[in-house]
């Protein structure tokens, strides 16, 4: 009876994030660096995050030994130079079996990623994030705008070399196995990027007269995007300024004096000096005039409106915009005079 090798100690307790949950704890993985922008995204980013999905992924182990991977994207320029720096060969300098390569087609072709759809023309900037500022004084806002990303589909080839079928097993069940679901995910530079297995194809060498060896090759498409931060763009918005000043509690403030609102009596003085024999003002209201007291004067004449009112009058009707002409008699010239009344308005 088989015994399982990998064993699970204990359940775990806390949920998987689900929906929203895990969109935000996706959101979260690309931020985790502190910027409110996305990393950039471009070939040679997509080309190291290929090698090391091949790398951690497809990761082979037979007999305890791990089958070394090329470290470097094979091309027909780097294939030469590599010959003479590969870290596992023989005394003649040949490389040893089994072993796996990464090789990329040149040609990049527009993309097909169903996650972008061509919605803004002439890749014009689209609102991204509203990022809080602050300085210390002033409070606003910046406005992160980035473009649309462009979709690409970069085919790989990943070719191992073995001179034993069970190499060549071992290879194949870690590929059909992560890709038992058509494609598989990997995370490169905070985006979840996509990758479709399309072809396997058989390129071993048939010679009698020499040992066989095996050559398999796997054809992969990535289905990425690229997206340059050199077009990402990052604009003030609202600001708002913060004033704020100190002020001495240690001492009490004088207590303002309280005076009624819209009150319907006051007294008005109106004071003569030396010789001053005249005095008009222009009432703004409605409202009775009352002599409450006078000083230095034996008797005065009231005019409104040009028009003579009456002499030493205790009470004045007046009425809004009259004129008030005031003619007093002075006991002493030489000594101030004033008269005191009372103001009750009428509504």
């Amino acid at each position: 009876m088989a015994f399982p090798k990998k064993v699970i100690p204990t359940i775990d307790l806390k949920p998987q994030k689900i929906l929203l949950a895990r969109r935000e704890e996706l959101l979260q993985d690309i931020k985790e660096d502190g910027t409110y922008l996305p990393k950039t995204l471009l070939h040679p980013q997509l080309d190291k995050g290929f090698l090391d999905f091949v790398v951690n992924d497809l990761k082979t182990v037979v007999a305890g030994k791990i089958v070394p991977v090329v470290d470097i994207i094979i091309t027909t320029q780097n294939w030469a130079q590599f010959t003479e720096t590969w870290n596992f060969q023989d005394l003649n300098g040949n490389p040893t079996l089994p072993f796996i390569t990464v090789v990329r087609s040149p040609e990049v072709k527009y993309g097909n990623n169903p996650a972008i759809i061509y919605n803004i023309p002439n890749r014009k900037e689209y609102f991204y994030a509203a990022v809080p500022t602050w300085n210390g004084n002033i409070k606003g806002m910046d406005i992160y705008k980035i473009p649309q990303p462009v979709p690409v589909d970069i085919t790989y080839s990943v070719k191992i070399m073995c001179n034993r079928m069970r190499e060549l097993n071992e290879f194949n069940k870690n590929v059909i196995q992560t890709f038992a679901s058509r494609q598989a995910y990997r995370q490169i530079e905070g985006h979840y990027i996509p990758i479709i297995l399309t072809n396997i194809s058989d390129e071993s060498q048939m010679d009698i007269g020499k040992r066989k060896f095996y050559i398999q090759s796997y054809e992969f498409t990535m289905m990425g995007f690229l997206l340059d931060e050199e077009e990402f763009e990052v604009a003030p918005a609202v600001s708002r300024v913060f004033n704020s000043f100190e002020v001495n509690i240690s001492s009490k403030p004088p207590r303002r004096k309280q005076y009624p609102e819209n009150k319907d009596t006051f007294d008005k003085n109106l004071v003569f000096s030396p010789s001053e024999t005249t005095k008009s003002l222009v009432a703004d209201y409605t409202g009775d005039f009352t002599l409450l007291g006078s000083i230095n004067v034996s008797s005065y004449d009231v005019y409104i409106n040009g028009d003579f009112y009456g002499t030493d009058i205790e009470v004045i009707q007046v009425n809004t915009n009259d004129t008030l002409l005031f003619e007093i008699t002075q006991d002493n010239p030489s000594e101030e005079s004033s008269l005191l009344y009372g103001i009750k308005l009428l509504i």
